[in-house]
């Protein structure tokens, strides 16, 4: 009698704690690159959380392939929370990552060019990709394209960009007005991170504006603006800079500043 009712009280403790451990899976809002397809070489990847999590999240999560096997050691010990604590970012392990390094030829690439991945916590799914081709290019500002706004409105401007970039970057750009003010207002990324839309406080006034772009920049396979990041040890890259990207708001009738 003894031994059948700790079995049962067993059986009870085991059943509670698979449901805890299923409850206690954090919610999340957001995982970013949030398009369907990622670079071969990708860096870092964002997780945006309900709330804030207890306990170390690295160990939790893995990357999956389509047959469910997990790709082993594909992430840097560390973690990187936001100041507010709710968003998480993880790097993939550079030395896999960068090509010509011993942990590469030992364990090679961590994704492949046309497999699928998963991204999991606690084993649960919460993002997928398809892996593309190496991106090795980075942002190129000059084939950005900056969509049109009427003045006395709060149109929202968008930049659509050559390429995705990190999530985490939006605050990287900037407005300013032909005297050099900043415009305040509210920044976003959509598109898969690949276009970013500013709202102002106050309404557009017509005239000259200034789209300006922090050097440190970078998509999310770690290349920055005007370097890579396979960049050889012999050949450094220069001086980092912003750029600048030149735009106008103008009256339709007159498609001229006013």
């Amino acid at each position: 009698m003894h031994l059948r009712k700790w079995a049962g009280v067993t059986t009870l403790v085991a059943a509670m704690g698979c449901c805890y451990a299923e409850a206690s899976t954090p919610r999340v809002i957001l995982v970013q690159p949030s398009g369907s397809q990622v670079p071969a070489n990708l860096l870092r990847i964002s997780i945006r959380f309900a709330a804030q999590v207890e306990g170390p999240v690295l160990p939790r999560i893995a990357l999956l392939r389509a047959d469910g096997s997990e790709i082993q050691e594909p992430f840097l010990e560390q973690e990187l929370w936001s100041p507010d604590g709710n968003v998480l970012t993880i790097m993939m392990h550079p030395s896999r990552v960068k090509s010509g390094t011993n942990a590469r030829a030992a364990l090679g690439p961590i994704l492949s060019v046309g497999e699928e991945v998963a991204l999991a916590i606690n084993g649960y799914p919460i993002k997928r990709w398809r892996i593309g081709p190496n991106d090795e290019a980075g942002p190129v500002t000059a084939a950005w394209r900056v969509s049109a706004v009427l003045p006395k409105s709060r149109q929202p401007l968008v930049v659509t960009l050559d390429e995705p970039i990190d999530g985490r970057d939006a605050g990287y750009l900037g407005i300013a007005d032909a005297g050099g003010r900043r415009v305040a207002g509210r920044a976003s990324l959509a598109v898969g991170e690949s276009a970013w839309a500013f709202t102002p406080n106050a309404p557009w006034r017509a005239g000259e504006y200034k789209l300006i772009v922090r050097s440190t920049l970078e998509d999310p396979a770690g290349n920055r603006l005007g370097s890579r990041f396979e960049t050889p040890i012999d050949s450094p890259p220069g001086p980092a800079a912003d750029a600048v990207v030149r735009f106008a708001v103008f009256s339709r009738r007159s498609r001229a500043p006013r």
